[in-house]
């Protein structure tokens, strides 16, 4: 009885020497695990971004996405990055830059998947001009040059615009190409095209709009 007593005592004694000691110790641990998360904080969050796109999978190896303010075709993925080929969102054509973005930023930043972009795209575009003309006189003329431009494709751009709002479950415009008239806050005319061709041909049809729209103006402005 009388050495259980003594060897309680001498733990206590001991404890209490040592009491101070081992809660430096125990606060030096919890500092040094509070510095390795702060750390490693980005690779974690980069990891969990790889377990949320491989659970979620929003997009596929080849597919054109945004993420954040970044375009680009998805080339490879892996723990810690999202590499992407870098794609000009105005003419649909690759930059030749190459994007890292942190799979951290897939978390915190939306992912809008554009891959029905990389065959067809609704391409907008407006011409501003002054109002010496009245755009009406030869609207009808630059709906059939639109439509001119298009019949080559426009079974197909049906069957992909009806593709399309079946898989995203909503309506966009076309296929039918779309002229609206309206003026500026400056009171200039504004002629705005929403064409829905391949994406290819975005640029082509474009150009070949304005050229008829810069002719049949002057023509029109001469008289």
């Amino acid at each position: 009885m009388v050495n259980n007593i003594f060897t309680l005592l001498v733990i206590v004694f001991i404890f209490n020497i040592w009491s101070s000691e081992i809660q430096k110790f125990a606060f030096s641990i919890a500092a040094f695990i509070v510095a390795i998360v702060l750390a490693t904080r980005e690779f974690i969050q980069c990891f969990i971004g790889f377990i949320y796109i491989l659970t979620s999978r929003p997009f596929r190896i080849g597919d054109w996405i945004q993420v954040g303010k970044y375009y680009g075709e998805v080339h490879s993925n892996d723990w810690a990055k999202l590499t992407l080929l870098e794609v000009n969102k105005h003419d649909y054509q690759y930059t030749g830059k190459t994007l890292y973005v942190p799979n951290s930023q897939l978390i915190t930043s939306v992912i809008k998947n554009l891959n029905f972009l990389k065959r067809y795209a609704m391409h907008h575009f407006t011409i501003v001009r002054d109002d010496s003309v009245n755009p009406f006189i030869f609207l009808d003329t630059l709906h059939e040059k639109a439509n001119l431009y298009c019949i080559e494709f426009k079974e197909v751009a049906i069957r992909y615009n009806q593709l399309i709002e079946n898989r995203l479950d909503i309506s966009i415009a076309g296929p039918e190409p779309h002229i609206q008239v309206s003026t500026s806050e400056l009171g200039d005319t504004q002629i705005a095209f929403s064409i829905f061709c391949p994406t290819e041909k975005a640029l082509g049809i474009e150009q070949k709009l304005t050229a008829d729209f810069m002719k049949l103006w002057f023509d029109n402005k001469k008289d």
